[in-house]
């Protein structure tokens, strides 16, 4: 089967086990009573993704081929997944934190490694045939979240959006993924008999690429903006159902559809993908990233205006601003790491990218945003309004992410160069 076809079933399949629960997490949690604890959980994305991508990136580096290593985070994630779903079935209506909590961390935990994973083995599979990554990987990479966007479908329209069987989908999606894994090209390790200092031995000299100002600064504002990215994924949902408390938009279709109203993000990076090698080879990473900063600035801008009647058309231009904040922010930001580093560490600076974003920036992001909405939303009186505590937040939100942006255009130095097409 050619090569483009396989690795696009590889990402439909990768990103579908996300999207089975990641948009729709907030909803079941709120309706057994964990509202004010979404924030670790999507927090915990974030923490685990401090060390676990950098290591298994290592680990890839050095030990074990990474289609292997990826199948196996997958067995692991996949079957506690499972287990979280068939804990939620036995406790409905009185689900403790601690046991959910801690099931779900360790599915996460060996799933968040397989981003930087799957885009490796991508990677190396293109090259083995002679591809050019930067043209080859996004119309490949579109597959994913077009898996993404299935899952969630299937959350919404099956009804599972505000109950557990949405971690059943997610597991039984990583074990196929797990031996679906073990089909792709062989990735090589680095086993020579060189001898090592310490640091390389334990593929630790990706870090080194802080010595270098451009990249010090990429991977900094990098972790800055990761600060954004979980937060509409933990409260998108549960600010469009809020607004069913209003009798005028009790039977909304935003308040009905919810989780496919959020999807409508999801289809704008389908389209985002594909312009990602034009604007890339047009304007540089410097500026694509500018690009990604202000559309996160209008995502949250346009959530603090929209309503599901007059305001409806604010939140989707929310929804489509999305594609340009994610995609041109993540999928850039890897090619941008594997263009400009050494294939000795590529792996392990994947590891670094996607510790720096989903690690750093989104644990303290989420964690952050946790304290903002519980303060303006969560907290407020029996009885009181919520609607304006979240038009506050999300204006918050958005101010934070125009400073991020103002910040990144004075400090990253970098000169482009436009490829003649």
């Amino acid at each position: 089967m050619n090569i483009k076809i396989r690795l696009s079933l590889f990402f439909f399949l990768e990103f579908a086990v996300w999207g089975a629960y990641l948009i729709s997490m907030g909803l079941y949690l709120s309706k057994e009573g964990l509202g004010a604890n979404i924030g670790w959980f999507y927090s915990v994305q974030g923490f685990v993704s401090l060390c676990m991508p950098a290591l298994m990136g290592i680990v890839a580096d050095k030990w074990i081929q990474a289609q292997r290593l990826l199948g196996l985070c997958h067995a692991i994630a996949g079957a506690a997944m499972i287990a979280a779903c068939s804990y939620g079935l036995s406790a409905v209506g009185h689900v403790g934190f601690g046991p959910l909590f801690t099931l779900y961390t360790i599915s996460v935990a060996f799933f968040m490694p397989t981003i930087a994973l799957t885009n490796s083995v991508a990677y190396n599979a293109l090259e083995k045939e002679g591809l050019d990554t930067v043209k080859a990987f996004p119309p490949i990479r579109v597959w994913g979240t077009i898996g993404f966007i299935a899952s969630m479908w299937a959350v919404n329209l099956l009804g599972f959006k505000n109950t557990p069987y949405q971690f059943a989908l997610s597991g039984g999606l990583s074990l196929l993924m797990a031996i679906y894994s073990l089909t792709m090209p062989a990735c090589p390790t680095n086993q020579s008999g060189e001898k090592k200092s310490l640091v390389d031995a334990l593929g630790l000299r990706a870090f080194a690429l802080f010595k270098d100002y451009r990249m010090a600064v990429f991977f900094i504002f990098s972790m800055l903006l990761g600060s954004c990215l979980q937060i509409t994924n933990g409260y998108a949902t549960s600010y469009l159902e809020a607004w069913g408390g209003l009798p005028e938009y009790a039977d909304s279709l935003m308040v009905k559809y919810s989780v496919i109203i959020t999807s409508i993000s999801q289809m704008s990076e389908t389209l985002c993908i594909l312009l990602i090698p034009f604007c890339l080879s047009r304007f540089g990473i410097k500026k694509v990233m500018l690009m990604a900063m202000m559309a996160w600035v209008f995502r949250f801008g346009f959530f603090a205006i929209g309503n599901p009647g007059s305001g409806f058309v604010y939140i989707i231009l929310s929804m489509i601003v999305y594609g340009v904040a994610f995609d041109f922010f993540n999928i850039s930001g890897s090619l941008f790491v594997d263009k400009e580093t050494d294939l000795a560490i590529r792996n392990s600076a994947q590891g670094l990218f996607m510790m720096m974003t989903n690690g750093f920036g989104a644990t303290v992001g989420m964690l952050s945003a946790q304290v903002v909405v519980n303060h303006y939303v969560f907290n407020l009186p029996k009885g009181a309004d919520p609607l304006p505590g979240w038009q506050t937040c999300w204006w918050l939100f958005a101010g934070y992410a125009l400073v991020v942006a103002v910040l990144f255009a004075i400090l990253f130095r970098y000169k482009h160069e436009p490829k003649e097409s």
